[in-house]
C-alpha cells in the first residue's frame, strides 16, 4: 500500500478500544468492509506482570458478547477472576447477592482493561474483512453525512459510508460532527488502589456506604485484588501523593474488617466521576458508542457493560441493513439502533444517579429508608433475584451477540 493512498470502507471504527475493538470483531465476517483506527496497542500481556489498575467487572452479558464474537478464550488464557457474591451494607442494613440462588454459576468475571483489548485485537486478524490500523495517529477527521474521511499521519486516507466514534469521553469525532452532550461532574473522585493480601483469590465483591463515599472491594486472580476508594478530589489526592507505608495504615484504618491484611500496594491511581449524556447517539453517516455516548457513575460497573451491549446492538443492526440492501448509513437504519440502546442506558444512568446521591446523603431520616431498602432487598426474593439479573445484564430485549447467537452473515 503505497502511501497518500485512499482507501475505501463501507464502516470506519474511530477507537479500537474495549468497546470499538468489540464492534469490530461483531462485524467480522460480514459483508461489509471495515476499518478500526486505534492509537497504540496496549503493551504484551505476560503472567509475571503486575495486576493493572484499570478493571472492569464484566456482567455474564458481556461476556456472551465476547465470546460469541470469538475472544473470550483469549482473556481467559490470560487473567480473569470470576466473583460469585455480590455484598452491599451501611451501617445496619446488608443485603448478599449469591449467583447460586439464581441457578448461575458466577455473576460475573474482574478483567483488566488491557486483557480485554488484548484479546479482542487479537481476534481481529481472524476476519477477511476487518483491518486494523494500530498503532495509528490521526491527522484529521471530517465529517461529511455523505461519507467522512480519517487521514492518519503516516499519509493514508480512510474514508466511509459510515463513521463509529468509538474514541472515549472526549470523543473527537463527536465533536466533529456537532454532536452535543449534556453533562456534570460528581463531587467525588476515584482512587483505585491494587493490592495483594492475606487471603488467597476470593470470589466475592463487596462495597461499604459510608458518609464520605462507597469503599468498594473487586477480587482479582490470586491473592490480588483492586480497592476503590470514593472520597471528595482533595482528599484522593491527599492520599494518593501518600507513601506507600502511610497510604497502607490509611486503607486499613478506613476499610472494614473483611478486608483483611494488606501485604503491599501493587498500583495506584484515581479519576473523576463524570456524568455524560450525548443528547443523540447518530446523524446521517455516523454512530457513537461506549463513552463517546455516555460516561456514567462507576457505582455498580456498569460502564464497560452498557458500552459492549451498544457495539453489539449496532452490529445487529448493520449486518441485518446490510443483508437487506438498505443503507446502513442511512438516518433510518441508524434510528434502530439508538431505539435499541438510548433509553435502557439512560434507565442505567439514572438509577446511578438516585444510588450514588441517596447513599451520598448523610441525612437520619434517608439512612433509616437505606437501611430498610437494604434489609428489603435482602429478605424479599424476587426484588433479588430481579436486580441480580439486571446487573448481570440478563434482563430486557437484549441484543443476540449478548444472549449467545451469531449473526447471519
Amino acid at each position: 500500500m503505497g502511501n497518500k493512498m485512499t482507501q475505501e470502507y463501507d464502516v470506519v471504527i474511530v477507537g479500537g478500544g474495549m468497546v470499538g475493538a468489540t464492534l469490530a470483531c461483531a462485524l467480522g465476517g460480514s459483508s461489509l468492509r471495515v476499518a478500526v483506527v486505534e492509537g497504540e496497542r496496549p503493551p504484551a500481556f505476560s503472567a509475571e506482570q503486575p495486576r493493572d489498575v484499570r478493571v472492569s467487572a464484566v456482567s455474564i452479558a458481556s461476556a456472551s458478547i465476547i465470546s460469541t464474537v470469538g475472544a473470550w478464550r483469549g482473556i481467559t488464557e490470560r487473567r480473569a477472576c470470576p466473583f460469585r457474591r455480590m455484598r452491599v451494607w451501611e451501617e445496619r442494613g446488608d443485603v448478599e447477592f449469591r449467583s447460586a440462588d439464581i441457578n448461575e454459576s458466577v455473576l460475573g468475571y474482574i478483567v483488566e482493561n488491557r486483557v480485554i483489548q488484548l484479546a479482542l485485537l487479537d481476534r481481529i486478524p481472524a476476519f477477511s474483512n476487518v483491518e486494523l490500523f494500530c498503532p495509528a495517529s490521526t491527522r484529521s477527521i471530517d465529517y461529511d453525512p455523505n461519507g467522512s474521511t480519517v487521514a492518519l499521519d503516516d499519509g493514508r486516507t480512510l474514508s466511509s459510508r459510515l463513521m463509529i466514534a468509538a474514541d472515549g469521553g472526549f470523543s473527537r469525532v463527536r465533536q466533529v460532527a456537532g454532536m452535543g452532550v449534556s453533562h456534570w461532574d460528581y463531587e467525588q473522585q476515584a482512587l483505585v488502589l491494587t493490592v495483594e493480601t492475606a487471603y488467597g483469590q476470593q470470589d466475592i465483591t463487596w462495597q461499604h456506604f459510608t458518609p464520605t463515599g462507597p469503599r468498594a472491594f473487586l477480587p482479582l486472580t490470586g491473592p490480588y485484588a483492586s480497592l476503590v476508594w470514593y472520597h471528595t478530589p482533595d482528599e484522593v489526592k491527599r492520599l494518593r501523593a501518600l507513601p506507600d507505608a502511610e497510604l497502607l495504615a490509611a486503607v486499613h484504618a478506613a476499610f472494614p474488617d473483611c478486608l483483611g491484611e494488606i501485604r503491599s500496594i501493587v498500583a495506584r491511581g484515581s479519576f473523576p466521576l463524570r456524568r455524560q449524556h450525548a443528547l443523540g447517539y447518530v446523524k446521517q453517516g455516523i454512530a457513537l458508542i461506549g463513552d463517546a455516548a455516555h460516561m456514567i457513575h462507576p457505582l455498580a460497573g456498569q460502564g464497560v457493560n452498557i458500552g459492549l451491549l451498544d457495539a453489539a446492538a449496532l452490529a445487529e443492526v448493520l449486518v441485518r441493513a446490510a443483508s437487506q440492501r438498505r443503507d446502513i448509513a442511512s438516518m433510518e437504519v441508524l434510528r434502530e439502533y439508538e431505539r435499541m440502546r438510548r433509553s435502557g442506558n439512560l434507565m442505567m444512568m439514572t438509577a446511578m444517579d438516585l444510588f450514588y446521591r441517596a447513599f451520598g446523603n448523610s441525612s437520619a431520616p434517608l439512612k433509616v429508608v437505606r437501611n430498610l431498602g437494604l434489609g428489603f432487598a435482602e429478605r424479599f426474593g424476587p426484588a433479588k433475584t430481579y436486580f441480580m439479573r439486571y446487573a448481570m445484564g440478563l434482563e430486557g430485549k437484549l441484543p443476540k451477540l449478548a444472549r449467545g447467537q451469531t449473526l447471519p452473515v
